[in-house]
């Protein structure tokens, strides 16, 4: 208890005068915007944005199940265990919007359905690395069967909409009480004996929006997984626009800021969220050259699931945009004692 309450006490430290995201605020919104925009970041801060995160991982589920349903399709649905991403996707899109309507649906089926997700996407990566395994040269031919074979790090990318869906199971709903108005001991006393012997401090850092380093990390091995899939994507079309380079050349700039903001408060601060930006922005004009990707195949949207099945990857940019969201939000969140 002495333990718990100490950690607790950490939770109260003072906020600093202004953060980054306020000064852009002042200067480029008008005044009332401004203030709505610095409540919304408030809410980020403090861990108090449970609806909106749950309802972010529920639509994202829908954009990464779309992705993986098509790319099995490729591979003739071979295997029976191809058809569980199309359906935890699905479980994870009700999952996530009855979590934004419902903090309890959060704390429960959205925190399960999405750990199971995950896990699923570990499975799923093991049998890609099988599959390339199991290709004419295996791992004796490792850049060649890597290109040609399964997608390695497609099922860990597709967990990670279930990741956020199960960082949003642990945090607050919008209408909670704000962190300054609620002393330690007020928060201690707030809970009953089961739910204190439950706690464990990284659970009530989570809660109260002190995770940065964890979300970096996180950055990090999304960063990594989405740059080398948009690598070896974009090799097999023999880079053939200039715009194919600007993920590759982004991913190492967002894993070094990421990594960066792991040690330094600082490039917390500066370098995460302008780096985070960039690969959003990447993300989103990379969505609009896949899907005119589509559009210019021969039939256009004549024959539009055809052309999106067998054309370039029209979602997977914003898979990269999602990497860049979670940095983003990294930058916002406070640092764990």
């Amino acid at each position: 208890m002495n333990s718990l309450t100490k950690h607790i006490g950490h939770l109260a430290a003072p906020r600093a005068a202004q953060n980054w995201p306020d000064k852009l605020f002042d200067r480029f919104l008008p005044a009332k915007l401004a203030q709505e925009a610095r409540v919304a970041e408030a809410h980020i801060r403090e861990g108090r944005f449970q609806r909106s995160l749950s309802l972010i991982a529920g639509t994202s589920s829908v954009l990464a199940g779309a992705e993986v349903a098509y790319e099995h399709y490729k591979g003739s649905y071979g295997q029976q265990i191809m058809y569980t991403p199309v359906a935890l996707g699905g479980a994870m899109t009700v999952a996530g919007i009855w979590g934004a309507f419902s903090s309890r649906a959060a704390r429960t089926v959205l925190r399960w359905t999405s750990a199971i997700t995950l896990l699923d996407g570990l499975v799923g990566f093991c049998f890609h690395v099988r599959g390339i395994a199991r290709k004419p040269g295996g791992w004796r031919l490792p850049i060649a069967n890597i290109i040609m074979g399964p997608p390695i790090f497609a099922p860990l990318l597709f967990g990670v909409s279930a990741y956020l869906g199960l960082i949003a199971s642990f945090l607050r709903p919008e209408e909670a009480a704000p962190r300054i108005l609620r002393s330690p001991a007020a928060r201690v006393l707030s809970l009953t004996s089961a739910q204190i012997a439950a706690q464990h401090p990284w659970t009530i850092g989570l809660r109260e929006g002190r995770f940065q380093k964890h979300l970096a990390m996180a950055t990090i091995i999304g960063t990594f997984c989405s740059g080398a899939e948009a690598l070896y994507s974009h090799y097999k079309n023999n880079f053939r626009y200039l715009a194919q380079w600007t993920p590759i050349i982004i991913t190492p700039l967002l894993m070094g800021a990421a990594a960066g903001a792991i040690v330094s408060p600082k490039i917390a601060r500066t370098w995460l969220p302008a780096m985070s930006i960039l690969a959003i922005a990447d993300g989103w004009v990379g969505f609009f050259y896949h899907a005119r990707g589509v559009l210019r195949r021969p039939g256009g949207m004549k024959k539009p699931i055809y052309n999106i099945v067998y054309g370039p990857p029209v979602f997977a940019p914003l898979l990269f945009a999602a990497c860049g969201t979670i940095g983003l939000l990294a930058s916002l969140m406070r640092r764990e004692r």
